[in-house]
C-alpha cells in the first residue's frame, strides 16, 4: 500500500494473502467494472502441472472456465442468480418489528449466519484448524435448529450423516471428518450428551417437514456398516445410551464430558499441555452431570411424540415415563436450593453449588432444566431464573458461571485452566444465553427475554464497538466477562451455535412463531414496550401472514387468533394447503405468568 504496487512477494507463514494491482484511469462520470475472479479446478494426478515434473500449475482445463467468468454478461447472469437465490432462503422468514436490530438479525444476519455454520460446522475459520476439528457431532445437531427451515433437503441429508457416525451402542464419535465422512479417532467419543442432540435435530425437521419416511431409512452404525437400521432405531439407542448410564444419584453420568466440553470431572489431568478432551479417563468413572438430566428429559419427551406420530403407543408411553423419572431425580438431586447444580463429580461431591467456594451457580442447567420442563409447576423455575439474574447477568450477557475459578482444579479439568473471565470459566459463553431466554419466555416473561437478547445482539452491540471488538452483524462464541480485563470485548466469531440458538430464541419463542407437527404456532412473548410486529412464514408450501397486536404494552400472552377471518382457540394455526396464503392476527393480553395450556379470553380486533 505504502509503494503503490504489487511486488509479486512470496509470504511466509502466519496469513498469506493475495493481492491484484489494476492499473486505470478515471475521468469525472466515467465508471468503468472490474472482474476479480477466485476459483478452485482439481486436475487428475498426471496432469497437474505444465510442463510435467515442473512446479507451474497446468490451467489448460480451466482456462475456458476463467474466460467464461471474465465475461461481463457472465458474472451479472451469475450475480443474479446468486441474489434470487439468497433472496428466496432468507425470504422463508422475515419480520418487521419495532426494533431495528431484530430486524437486521432476523432478516438477514442471523440465517445467514446459520447457513455458513452448517456448511462448516466448526471445522475452518479464523480461530480453528480445520484439519484437527472435524465436523462436530453435537455442533451440527443444534445447527440443525437454525437452519432446518432454510434448505430441508440438505438438514435431511445432513441428520443421515451424523447418524452414520454413531456407534452401535448408541454413543456417537465427538466429531467427523467432512470429506471422509469417518469418525475422528483423535477425538473418540464418551462425550455423554452427543446422542441427545441428534433426537432434537430430528424433531425439528420432522416438525418443519412433516416428513416422517426420513424415520425409516436405513443407517449403519460407524462400527457396524453391515447392520443398518432405521432412523428411528438410531434416535431409540440414543435415548438408551443415556437411560443404561446412570450414576449414584440415578443421574446421567457425564462421562467425558457432556455439552461443556471443559467439565472434565473423570479426567484428573496432571501433564501440562495435554488435552483433557483426549487424554484417558479414570477407570468407572461416576461423575454425573444434572445438564444431561435436563437435556434427556427434553429429547424423551420430543421422542415420544415422534413415537405416537409413527404409530408405537407403547414406545410413546414408556419414553415419557422414562422422561417423568428422571425430572423426578433431577428434582430429587440437581436442585440445591436456589438454582440448579451442575453436576456431581468422581468423589460425589456437588458442582454449581452453595457449597462451593468458586462455581458456585452455572447458566446451563438454569437454561436447559427450565427448557424441559422441570420445575415450571413447583416453582423451581421461577427461582432458578431469578438466581440466573442475580448472579450471572451481566450487562453484556448472561456469564457461564460464577464465582469464576481463580485456581486449577484437578477434579474439573479444563475449565478451571482459563483465565477468569474467559471462555467457560466466567465468560459470557454467547450459545447458552439462548437457553434463558427460552426459558424465560416459557414462564411467559418477555421483557426479561429480549432484554437478554438485546445484550449480545451484534447488530444493538455496533453502538459500543470499541468494547465489544467483534463484527456487528454476526454472533461470537464469548464475550469477556466481568472477571477478565477487557469485559464485554467479543472473541471466535462466525462457526459457533450462538448463531443457531439464537434464531430459536428470538423467532420461535419471543416472536412465537415455530413449527409443531399439526401447524404452526403463534404464541408470542413480546417485551412491554412493543405495539406489536408483523411477519411472514413459509410453512410446508404454504404463506402465513401473521399480525400480533400489543395495544395495551404489556408483556402478556395469546389467548386466541384470527385465521382467515375465524376466531379459533389457542394458538396452533392448522396446516393449510401448499400454495395457499394464510392470514394470522394475534392480540397479546394482560395477563400475568401463565402456565402451559392455561388459555384466558380477551378481545380481538
Amino acid at each position: 500500500m505504502e509503494r503503490g504496487e504489487s511486488a509479486n512477494s512470496v509470504a511466509h507463514g502466519w496469513a498469506p494473502h493475495g493481492s491484484h494491482h489494476v492499473r486505470f484511469q478515471l475521468a469525472p462520470g466515467d465508471t468503468k467494472e472490474v472482474i476479480f475472479l477466485l476459483g478452485y479446478w482439481e486436475n487428475h494426478e498426471d496432469q497437474k502441472f505444465d510442463p510435467p515434473g515442473s512446479t507451474v500449475l497446468n490451467k489448460a482445463f480451466v482456462r475456458p472456465v476463467i474466460d467464461r467468468w471474465l465475461r461481463p454478461a457472465t458474472v451479472a447472469e451469475g450475480f443474479g442468480r446468486l441474489r434470487e437465490s439468497w433472496s428466496s432462503l432468507l425470504s422463508v422468514m422475515t419480520v418487521d418489528t419495532p426494533d431495528v436490530d431484530t430486524n437486521r438479525m432476523v432478516n438477514t444476519w442471523n440465517p445467514y449466519q446459520c447457513m455458513v455454520t452448517f456448511n462448516m460446522s466448526r471445522s475452518v475459520s479464523l480461530f480453528e484448524s480445520g484439519i484437527s476439528r472435524g465436523i462436530g457431532f453435537r455442533d451440527s445437531c443444534q445447527d440443525l435448529l437454525g437452519f432446518v427451515q432454510l434448505a430441508p433437503g440438505r438438514a435431511r441429508g445432513r441428520i443421515l450423516e451424523l447418524a452414520a457416525t454413531q456407534l452401535a451402542s448408541g454413543g456417537a464419535y465427538h466429531q467427523y471428518q467432512p470429506l471422509t465422512k469417518s469418525g475422528n479417532d483423535a477425538i473418540g467419543s464418551g462425550f455423554n450428551d452427543d446422542p441427545l442432540w441428534l433426537v432434537l435435530g430430528v424433531a425439528a425437521y420432522l416438525k418443519e417437514t412433516g416428513d416422517e419416511t426420513i424415520l425409516d431409512e436405513p443407517v449403519p452404525y460407524a462400527d457396524a456398516q453391515e447392520e443398518p437400521a432405521p432412523l428411528y432405531e438410531h434416535l431409540e439407542r440414543s435415548l438408551r445410551y443415556t437411560s443404561d448410564r446412570l450414576g449414584p444419584h440415578l443421574l446421567p453420568l457425564i462421562g467425558r464430558a457432556d455439552w461443556n466440553d471443559c467439565l472434565n470431572l473423570n479426567c484428573f489431568s496432571v501433564a501440562p499441555g495435554e488435552s483433557s478432551q483426549t487424554t484417558a479417563n479414570v477407570t468407572g468413572g461416576v461423575a454425573e452431570s444434572v445438564f444431561i438430566g435436563g437435556l434427556f428429559v427434553l429429547a424423551a419427551t420430543e421422542f415420544a411424540q415422534i413415537a405416537k406420530r409413527h404409530g408405537r403407543a407403547a414406545d410413546s408411553a414408556g419414553y415419557r415415563a422414562e422422561a417423568e423419572k428422571m425430572a423426578h431425580m433431577v428434582t430429587e438431586h440437581g436442585w440445591d436450593g436456589q438454582w440448579f447444580r451442575r453436576a456431581y463429580d468422581h468423589a460425589g461431591r456437588a458442582v454449581g453449588s452453595a457449597e462451593n467456594a468458586e462455581g458456585q451457580i452455572y447458566i446451563e442447567p438454569q437454561g436447559m432444566c427450565v427448557m424441559s420442563g422441570i420445575g415450571l409447576g413447583n416453582g423451581m423455575a421461577i427461582r432458578a431464573l431469578a438466581s440466573a439474574r442475580e448472579r450471572l447477568a451481566t450487562s453484556h450477557g448472561i456469564v457461564l458461571l460464577q464465582p469464576a475459578y481463580t485456581r486449577y482444579h484437578l477434579e474439573l479439568g479444563e475449565i478451571s485452566s482459563y483465565p477468569p473471565g474467559y471462555k467457560e470459566n466466567g465468560s459470557v459463553f454467547c450459545h447458552t444465553n439462548p437457553w434463558v431466554m427460552i426459558a424465560e419466555a416459557m414462564v411467559g416473561r418477555g421483557d426479561a427475554a429480549f432484554g437478554y437478547y438485546k445484550r449480545i445482539n451484534p447488530s444493538a452491540r455496533e453502538e459500543i464497538s470499541d468494547v465489544h471488538r467483534c463484527e456487528p452483524y454476526v454472533y461470537a462464541q464469548m464475550i469477556a466477562g466481568p472477571d477478565a480485563p477487557a469485559h464485554g470485548e467479543a472473541k471466535n466469531s462466525w462457526l459457533t451455535g450462538t448463531a443457531a440458538w439464537n434464531l430459536v430464541a428470538i423467532t420461535q419463542w419471543i416472536l412465537g412463531i415455530r413449527a409443531e407437527m399439526d401447524g404452526l404456532r403463534v404464541d408470542p412473548v413480546l417485551p412491554a414496550a412493543w405495539a406489536g410486529f408483523t411477519a411472514t412464514r413459509r410453512f410446508r408450501g404454504a404463506t402465513y401472514q401473521i399480525s400480533v397486536r400489543n395495544p395495551d404494552r404489556v408483556s402478556g400472552r395469546v389467548a386466541h387468533l384470527e385465521v382467515d377471518g375465524q376466531r379459533i382457540d389457542g394458538t396452533l394455526v392448522p396446516l393449510a394447503p401448499p400454495g395457499t396464503t394464510v392470514h394470522v392476527e394475534a392480540t397479546v393480553c394482560r395477563v400475568g405468568t401463565m402456565a402451559p395450556g392455561t388459555w384466558i379470553t380477551c378481545p380481538m380486533g
